[in-house]
């Protein structure tokens, strides 16, 4: 089911939590929370959203990495459901792509509900303080070609890390809903 994201909280202070990526490291949010602020969003491998985006999904996270934000990715999916998402197929899906941040897996989905995370992909940018300040798309090429398009989340996120506010105008990120258990 195709679903869009909420409008953006501005100020909501994100909850700290702790997951592992598929080889069991372990990452805290409140320990990767950086002075440039934090991506955090939630995607899977199956998606045809997320797969429609996620080499220049990449590429826009390399660039933002390389200005400090830090990045982190969680797949809320039941991959019982869905095998397509489980932690094995997620390290594939990573390395296939050459993900150049933690991809973590949100097991028991208590980091999706308390983010009240909707779709894959739904995007959290977060100031320095851990307060939310960027919940939109990628970009404005949506599936279509990506020529010419508008690197909406880059620009958030630069804003963000110089300012600690997050732009007015936001579009909502588009996506498949979230595989509940």
């Amino acid at each position: 089911m195709r679903l869009d994201t909420p409008l953006c909280n501005f100020g909501w202070p994100a909850p700290d939590f702790s997951l592992k990526d598929p080889t069991g490291q372990s990452f805290r949010f409140s320990e990767q929370l950086g002075e440039h602020g934090l991506l955090l969003m939630f995607i899977c491998n199956h998606c045809p959203y997320v797969k429609a985006i996620i080499e220049r999904l990449a590429q826009d996270c390399r660039t933002l990495m390389a200005e400090g934000i830090r990045v982190l990715a969680v797949m809320p999916n039941d991959y019982q459901r869905y095998p397509a998402d489980a932690p094995a197929k997620m390290e594939e899906f990573a390395r296939e792509h050459d993900l150049p941040f933690p991809y973590l897996v949100d097991q028991d989905q208590s980091v999706a509900r308390a983010f009240e995370a909707v779709c894959t992909p739904d995007f959290f940018g977060f100031n320095g303080e851990g307060r939310l300040q960027y919940r939109g798309r990628l970009d404005d090429a949506r599936l279509g070609d990506p020529a010419g398009r508008t690197p909406e989340l880059v620009n958030a996120m630069r804003q963000i890390a110089q300012t600690g506010q997050g732009p007015l105008q936001q579009h909502p990120s588009l996506g498949c809903s979230i595989k509940w258990r």
